[in-house]
């Protein structure tokens, strides 16, 4: 059975405890490869390695830096259906999903920092006829990028590209639950004979590797993507040290809809919200506030286009909804369709594992959840306050526009909402209300890379994208020259 070994130092090496954890296709629910089972030791070689390599990749130019992302993505381009069925296998999303998003989303998020900081430019400042303040952006060192299972290469380039780009050199740990782009990627880094020690991938539990990079005394910075908890946990360990963080956590995020929205657009991309990727991704929209004169109207006709969701292996290309990630995860989900029912909500459809006469043989024994619709609950309801990160939506009336923001902004997180109106004022007045970090106007996870992301409250500190991403992983430094 293949195993997922470490990349540190431009080679493939064991875990120093030579142990492994087995790594499950979520659509059949069977082990296809081993997982290196990595500690604090494999993380302090992966650092060294890093530390030799910074040197000489942060003194090279930006143009340097630009050739090799611009290699990696290429590579990456060339073999798009290979990353892609290892992206469906790893996560259970469907092919389609692989195909169109993420990989291409990977591609593009290494070749548009490799082409940003080549039009990077320094402040400078004359402050009087013989002084001259000029500012100096400089790589950290050794930096840590952690990232979660849901959009595993996406989120993973997401982090490195812009790292590596600013002349840092990188220690990165990708889910346990979905390790195996990442280890793709580090075949790629070989095949391209990309510069040894410069991106090291670390595999393993976060709670030993993920841990392990936090408090190493010498990674200068942390970027991580996944629960509010564990980035409470990361958050404890290196706020004492003083390092740079980043931390994008979960979402509950809203989908308001008002009366004169364009109904059939907003149905049709409200269902897409809700359930892309079987609803685990941190900006689906898990909870549907529609005003109360169109609420019976959007109801019938959001169901009817839940129900025709096609739900099944993730390799058929016309799947729709794919296997949750893990056993566990499946678990966690059906936990809370419980929590609902026993405060009251209403099953409009779902609420179930799939029948497993409902899948193909291959599928039978994988972690399926029928697509999941409540409706009857107050907003301020565990269900409606706690992140699913599932294949579960509510939908809740509202009378007019402030109660619309006040059930949109109750809960603990901000990291987005989308608001569905044809009033132009109105929906300038919403956005600066909400209290998110992103806010989309009769649209869905349209995202330009050189905008900010990230969210307010327990969504997470810090933004990413564009420059916000560079100089995160830089250190400003001022120079004051009298001549």
């Amino acid at each position: 059975m293949k195993k997922l070994n470490n990349y540190i130092g431009g080679e493939f090496i064991n875990p120093f405890s030579d142990n492994y954890i087995e790594n499950i296709n979520p659509a059949t629910g069977k082990v296809f490869s081993l997982i290196a089972d990595s500690d604090e030791n494999d993380v302090n070689l992966a650092v060294e390695a890093a530390k030799v390599a910074f040197p000489e990749w942060s003194s090279k130019g930006a143009e340097y830096r630009s050739k090799w992302l611009l290699k990696l993505a290429n590579y990456i381009e060339e073999n798009v259906e290979k990353f892609a069925q290892a992206e469906t296998q790893d996560n259970g999303k469907p092919i389609s999903l692989s195909c169109t998003m993420d990989i291409p989303r990977a591609v593009q998020n290494l070749s548009f920092f490799a082409t940003a900081i080549l039009h990077d430019k320094d402040e400078a400042h004359h402050t009087s006829t013989n002084i001259l303040n000029y500012t100096l952006r400089q790589p950290l060192g050794v930096v840590g990028c952690i990232s979660p299972w849901n959009l595993p290469l996406y989120l993973f380039t997401w982090k490195i590209a812009p790292a590596l780009a600013s002349g840092n050199c990188v220690v990165a740990k990708p889910s346990e639950l979905t390790p195996y782009t990442a280890y793709l990627l580090s075949e790629a880094c070989q095949a391209i004979n990309f510069p040894n020690g410069v991106l090291n991938i670390v595999h393993g539990y976060g709670h030993q590797a993920g841990a392990a990079i936090t408090a190493h005394k010498d990674t200068k910075a942390i970027s991580f993507t996944g629960g509010t908890q564990t980035g409470k946990t990361i958050a404890s360990i290196a706020a004492p040290m003083f390092k740079k963080l980043s931390l994008e956590l979960g979402g509950k995020n809203a989908t308001i809809i008002f009366a004169d929205s364009d109904l059939e657009e907003a149905i049709e991309t409200a269902v897409k919200a809700a359930f892309t990727n079987q609803g685990q991704i941190c900006l689906c929209g898990s909870r549907i506030l529609i005003e109360k004169v169109i609420y019976e109207e959007f109801k019938i006709k959001f169901i009817e286009k839940v129900k025709e969701l096609k739900v099944g292996d993730p390799l058929e290309k016309n799947t729709q909804q794919g296997a949750t990630v893990s056993k566990a995860h499946q678990e966690k989900v059906l936990s809370y369709i419980e929590i609902a029912k026993n405060e009251g909500g209403i099953i409009l459809t779902g609420g179930n594992k799939v029948a497993s006469e409902n899948l193909p043989n291959r599928c039978k024994d994988g972690f399926f959840i029928e697509p999941t619709v409540i409706e009857g609950l107050s907003p301020f309801c565990r269900t409606n306050q706690e992140e699913i990160f599932g294949a579960v939506t509510t939908l809740i009336p509202f009378e007019n526009e402030n109660e619309a923001i006040e059930f949109a902004n109750c809960t603990p997180y901000g990291l987005s909402a989308s608001v569905w109106t044809q009033n132009l004022s109105r929906a300038h007045r919403v956005a600066s209300q909400l209290e998110t970090g992103i806010v989309w106007i009769n649209t869905w996870l349209l995202r330009d890379l050189r905008t900010p992301f990230g969210g307010a409250k327990q969504s997470g500190v810090g933004r990413e994208g564009g420059y916000e991403a560079l100089n995160f992983f830089t250190e400003e430094k001022n120079v004051c020259i009298k001549f």
